[in-house]
């Protein structure tokens, strides 16, 4: 796996990390068995950082990679965490949360560690929190070697957010269609004129960039009939000379091996593909779609309605599918969990990294989705 040097901190990085949000389950937990197959694969293949956060898996993810990695040297691999301030009432729980954080991961310091999913609510609170001075410290004594933020909010605020801290890093949601469609260029310039290394989450949006309408496949067939989706989005990304982390989520063993693989032999990204991926991007901004990426941080709904599969279920169209066969899809949502068990009580709407109005849209699913 290729390597990227980090000049600030003097490291080497792989270009591909394991995002841990979506290991593989059984039922409601994961499937130690089979997540530890993908960890003892990465090792084996130069992906040795990875990635978790509090609430990953309900906490789980965690504990499980404190198990897996234990039999790995500590110097051997990159751990991440971060630290979600909505969960702090008061100062002295920020270190709660950092010591809980150390003893599920079985480690006395983490490589890489976060500010969680940074918008306009959540700064005000690590500012009224002094969560910045915080992070300094944890770099001070050791026990985060590195410090930075997930993002997202809008320009303005990361503009502030930069000249706040002599950051080593930030994490921006990153792919072709949020380039244009979420100013993710303007995010991802103001890093590289600060010179902060770019790593990155959502590389293919969820999966939706694995899969893509039909119209959108036939423009990346006619120009490449062998190759993935995925591999389209992924070339992409490591275009940009100030990406250095990429990372992938895997809920099987055999999707991390094809990611492996297409890091390890994706050439660099010629004009003709970048034109290839712009006829693409205009393919699937000409269908509505919710901006949904199935990260279930809006869960759980106080009125039970399991909003990631609503939107799922709504974007089933953009595959081209009849109305009846969306709403079929929506149909297998239990009852009381669907778009019209929603009371517009806007919990959600503080939580969604996307700021996705979730009351307004649940309300469009219902009315659309049986207009027909």
């Amino acid at each position: 796996m290729k390597h990227n040097w980090l000049q600030k901190l003097d490291v080497n990085v792989p270009q591909l990390g394991l995002g841990c949000m979506r290991l593989p389950t059984d039922g409601d937990t994961i499937d130690y068995q089979q997540a530890q197959r993908i960890v003892d694969y990465a090792m084996a293949n130069g992906v040795n950082y990875f990635d978790t956060a509090y609430m990953y898996h309900n906490g789980e993810s965690q504990y499980f990679l404190g198990k897996a990695l234990a039999k790995y040297p500590r110097e051997s691999y990159f751990l991440t965490n971060k630290l979600p301030i909505w969960y702090c009432k008061e100062p002295g729980d920020m270190e709660k949360i950092f010591q809980d954080q150390l003893q599920r991961c079985r480690t006395t310091y983490f490589d890489f560690y976060f500010m969680h999913s940074m918008n306009d609510e959540h700064w005000a609170m690590a500012k009224q929190l002094g969560l910045v001075s915080f992070m300094e410290q944890k770099k001070k004594d050791g026990s985060a070697k590195a410090i930075g933020f997930s993002f997202h909010g809008n320009l303005p605020l990361l503009e502030e957010m930069v000249e706040a801290a002599d950051w080593d890093f930030v994490q921006l949601q990153l792919n072709y269609l949020d380039w244009d469609n979420q100013n993710a260029k303007g995010f991802y310039e103001l890093l590289e004129k600060k010179g902060i290394p770019c790593f990155v989450m959502e590389p293919v949006r969820g999966g939706y960039l694995a899969t893509l309408t039909p119209s959108a496949q036939e423009v990346f067939r006619q120009a490449a009939p062998d190759r993935s989706m995925v591999s389209w989005a992924y070339q992409w990304l490591l275009s940009k000379p100030n990406v250095k982390v990429v990372l992938t989520g895997s809920s099987s063993l055999e999707q991390f091996v094809e990611n492996v693989s297409l890091f390890n032999t994706l050439p660099p990204l010629s004009e003709k593909e970048e034109a290839v991926i712009q006829q693409a991007v205009k393919e699937l901004n000409s269908i509505p779609t919710i901006p949904c990426t199935g990260c279930r941080y809006c869960m759980d709904c106080p009125s039970g309605v399991d909003i990631p599969a609503v939107f799922a279920a709504y974007n089933y169209r953009a595959s081209h599918h009849t109305m009846a066969q969306v709403r079929k899809k929506y149909e297998e949502i239990p009852a009381g969990s669907r778009a019209d068990a929603c009371v517009s009580c806007r919990v959600c709407c503080d939580k969604c990294p996307q700021s996705i109005d979730i009351p307004a849209q649940l309300a469009r699913v219902k009315e659309e989705i049986y207009a027909e």
